[in-house]
């Protein structure tokens, strides 16, 4: 199994000059309201069936027939109880991942039996399902693997959210988005090693006790993505950093808004078999960011050692 990569927070000061406008940002007359109700949203989707609570396995294929059930023989070893001891195999060849029960194993894609199914071919993962058991093929840089959710998972039936900051309106933060020139790229690592040239669409600039900060935000679906170190990841926050999502400047403007009461738990914090990104150089700050989601503190129970 793939080692956690942890890097040590390294302490960057930016520009020590305050700026007016980069204060605390006007609050909503139900902000507390909003923020519990993000948090509830969280919750939500970290116990759907294949929300990250579920997240069971991420088991590396190798090249050519790789069996897989719960048998101990098995190459791909799936939790006693969910999979036939052997209940077929996997074929990565040439970038594609087949899969082929066996007989007697009903395995099923969108509710329909399969006998032999490609899982990747390059262009698409679908998933198949076995009992209480989701899964599909995952890529990082030329691995494959295959990842699992088990929606048969007391823990995560139970869970009611991760241990946090009290909700403080000085953490909302007025910042201007400094845009970067087109196809600008920063490093990011993940915690297997692994590096890529994230697209970066520009810098976000806020204020904290006088003092300009700055951090590089990557290109999301419709919003901003931040991974942040802090100082509080030392002690009471995830080692590794947390993530944040933030608004576009709306058209006419260059400021926006960052809420750090929103920063969460990336997956690793709380599962072993995630593959998160860590924060890049120039998004790790000297100041302690004493808001949002603490490092979760003996929740999961994650007993399957294949």
């Amino acid at each position: 199994m793939k080692k956690l990569l942890l890097i040590p927070a390294i302490l960057i000061t930016f520009s020590s000059c305050s700026d007016s406008e980069l204060g605390q940002a006007p609050k909503p007359e139900n902000y507390t309201e909003m923020v519990d109700e993000w948090k509830q949203g969280r919750v939500e989707t970290l116990k759907e069936p294949t929300g990250w609570l579920r997240l069971a396995g991420m088991l590396w294929l190798e090249e050519g027939e790789n069996s897989f059930g719960s048998g101990e023989e098995a190459d791909i070893r799936f939790p006693e109880g969910t999979m036939p001891h052997k209940a077929g195999s996997f074929t990565y060849m040439d970038g594609i991942v087949t899969m082929r029960a066996s007989e007697g194993v009903v395995i099923t894609h969108e509710g329909e039996p399969v006998q032999e199914f490609v899982l990747d071919d390059g262009d698409e993962t679908p998933a198949l399902e076995k009992g209480p058991i989701h899964f599909y093929v995952i890529t990082r840089d030329d691995l494959k693997a295959i990842r699992f959710y088990n929606k048969d998972n007391p823990q995560a039936d139970a869970f009611e959210g991760f241990p946090a900051y009290p909700v403080d309106p000085e953490w909302r933060r007025t910042a201007r988005f400094i845009p970067n020139p087109e196809g600008t790229t920063i490093p990011i690592v993940n915690v297997l090693g692994q590096n890529i040239d994230a697209p970066s669409p520009g810098v976000i600039e806020f204020s904290i006790d006088g003092r300009v900060q700055q951090l590089a935000a990557l290109e999301g679906s419709e919003r901003m993505f931040i991974i942040v170190a802090d100082e509080t990841n030392r002690t009471e926050t995830y080692q590794a950093g947390r993530y944040i999502y933030i608004d576009y400047p709306e058209d006419g403007s260059d400021y926006t808004v960052i809420d750090f009461n929103k920063l969460y738990n990336p997956p690793c914090a709380y599962n072993v078999f995630t593959t998160c990104q860590l924060p890049p150089m120039e998004n790790r700050l000297d100041i302690a960011i004493t808001a949002g989601e603490k490092r979760p503190v003996d929740w999961i129970g994650l007993d399957y050692n294949p």
